[in-house]
C-alpha cells in the first residue's frame, strides 16, 4: 500500500516560518519544506549588532531546523493557490497540500524626496551589512543622523553612540511610541548620557534627504553625511500579487485560526499575518506564538479537526540602549503600554536574556517539536496594529 503524505510549504524562513516547520513535525506522514532567500536563519532582532559590528546575526539552519525538513534556498514570486503551486525565482515550482505564508516584514519604500537614494535602510540582513561597510569607510567623528525611533532606531542609535560616533535621533514624534510616559524618560536620559541628541515632536519631521544632510518640517538642515532610515515597516507583496486579500499594508487577511479567508489550504504566521484584518504587533515575540499556531491549525485541518483561534497575549518590550543599559516596558493584554517598566542594567540583563533566547526557542522547537508555549489571555483584548510599534525589526 502506498503511504498517503501530504505536502506543507513553508514560505519565509524566519522566526515565524521556522518555527511553524519545526512544529509541524509533530504531524503523522507530512512532508515539509521550507523556502528562504538565504542559506542562513537571520537573527534579525541583532541586526543593529550586526551593523555596530558586535555581532554576526546569523546562524546556521543545521542548528535550528529540523532535520527532515528540506531547506530550499530560494524566493517565491507568486502562488497559485487554484493549482496549489508556488513559483519560485529561479523558475522552479513546487506543489503543496497545505501552504504556510510566513513572508515577514521589510522596508516600506520611503516617500521623502532623497530617502531611497542617499539613507541606509536596515530591516533586512543585506542593508545592515551595506550599512555595516559604509561605516567603515567614515570617520568615527562623522555626524549620523537615524531616522525613525522605535526600537529599530534607537537600538540602533545607542549601538553606535557606545562607538563614539555622534548620532542625532529624528523621532518625527515621540520617542519610543510604545513605551510608557516614564520610561521613555528613562530612555531619554540614557541616550543623552551616550552624547545622542533627540529631535523630537511634530517639527521633527524629516522632509528631505540629500548626501549631507536632513531637511526637518520647521526648515531646520541637520548635518548627515551618513543617513539611516528605520521610519516605516512593510510587508512583501507576494500576496498582493498572487491576488489573495490583504489588508491596507499588504498582510495577508486571516480569520482567527490564521487561515486565509480566501483558502482554507493557505495559513499564515508572523509579521505577514493579520486575523481578522486585526494584526498583532510586528516583533519577535508575537513571530513565535504565530507560527506554532499555524502550524496547529495545518496539523488539525490534515486531522480532520477544526483548528482552535487563536490567543496570544504580549508582555511587553525590550530595548537596548548600547551594551550597558535598557529599558523593558511591561504591557496590558491589549498590548499597550502599563506605567511598569525596568531600566538601566536590569533592562540590560532582560534584553540579552531575550536575544539568547529567541533563538533557543527555535532550535528547541526542531529538536522537540510541540515543546513551545506562550503567554495566553483569558480575553482576546483589542490587538493593535500601529506599525511604527516594531520590537524587532
Amino acid at each position: 500500500m502506498v503511504e498517503n503524505r501530504t505536502h506543507v510549504v513553508v514560505i519565509g524562513g524566519g522566526y515565524a516560518g521556522t518555527i511553524a516547520a519545526n512544529r509541524l513535525q509533530t504531524a503523522d506522514n507530512v512532508d515539509i519544506t521550507l523556502v528562504n532567500p538565504r542559506p542562513q536563519f537571520v537573527e534579525r532582532i541583532r541586526l543593529h549588532q550586526l551593523v555596530a559590528g558586535v555581532d554576526d546575526a546569523v546562524v546556521d539552519y543545521a542548528e535550528v531546523l529540523g532535520e527532515g525538513i528540506r531547506l530550499v534556498t530560494d524566493r517565491a514570486t507568486r502562488i497559485d493557490a487554484a493549482a496549489r503551486i508556488v513559483a519560485l525565482e529561479s523558475g522552479e515550482t513546487l506543489d503543496y497540500d497545505y501552504l504556510i505564508y510566513a513572508v515577514g516584514s521589510g522596508v516600506a519604500a520611503p516617500t521623502v524626496p532623497g530617502a531611497d537614494e542617499f539613507a541606509y535602510p536596515m530591516v533586512e540582513f543585506e542593508h545592515a551589512t551595506r550599512l555595516r561597510a559604509a561605516l567603515d569607510d567614515v570617520g568615527p567623528a562623522t555626524p549620523i543622523t537615524v531616522v525613525g525611533a522605535g526600537s529599530t532606531g534607537i537600538e540602533t542609535a545607542a549601538e553606535l553612540a557606545e562607538q563614539g560616533h555622534p548620532i542625532t535621533l529624528v523621532c518625527g514624534g515621540v520617542l519610543g511610541p510604545y513605551l510608557s510616559p516614564a520610561a521613555r524618560r528613562s530612555a531619554a536620559r540614557r541616550l543623552a548620557r551616550m552624547g545622542v541628541t533627540v529631535l523630537d515632536g511634530p517639527a521633527a519631521t524629516v522632509t528631505a534627504v540629500t548626501r549631507q544632510s536632513v531637511t526637518l518640517a520647521d526648515g531646520r538642515e541637520v548635518p548627515s553625511p551618513l543617513t539611516v532610515w528605520t521610519a516605516g515597516f512593510g510587508v512583501p507583496d507576494l500576496a498582493t500579487a498572487s491576488g489573495l486579500s490583504t489588508d491596507a499594508l499588504g498582510r495577508l487577511i486571516t480569520d482567527e485560526t490564521l487561515t486565509s479567508v480566501d483558502d482554507e489550504r493557505i495559513v499564515a504566521a508572523g509579521d505577514a499575518a493579520a486575523p481578522s484584518d486585526q494584526p498583532l504587533r510586528m516583533c519577535c515575540a508575537s513571530a513565535g506564538p504565530l507560527g506554532a499556531h499555524a502550524a496547529d491549525t495545518v496539523r488539525s485541518r490534515i486531522a480532520g479537526t477544526a483548528p482552535t483561534p487563536l490567543n496570544v497575549a504580549l508582555a511587553g518590550q525590550c530595548i537596548s540602549l548600547g551594551s550597558k543599559a535598557g529599558v523593558f516596558q511591561l504591557s496590558h493584554t491589549d498590548d499597550t503600554a502599563t506605567p511598569l517598566y525596568l531600566g538601566g542594567k536590569a533592562g540590560a540583563a532582560l534584553k540579552r536574556a531575550a536575544l539568547t533566547a529567541s533563538v533557543k526557542l527555535v532550535a528547541r522547537e526542531a529538536r522537540k517539536p510541540g515543546s513551545l508555549t506562550w503567554l495566553k489571555s483569558d480575553k482576546r483584548g483589542k490587538r493593535l496594529a500601529e506599525t511604527e510599534r516594531v520590537s524587532a525589526p
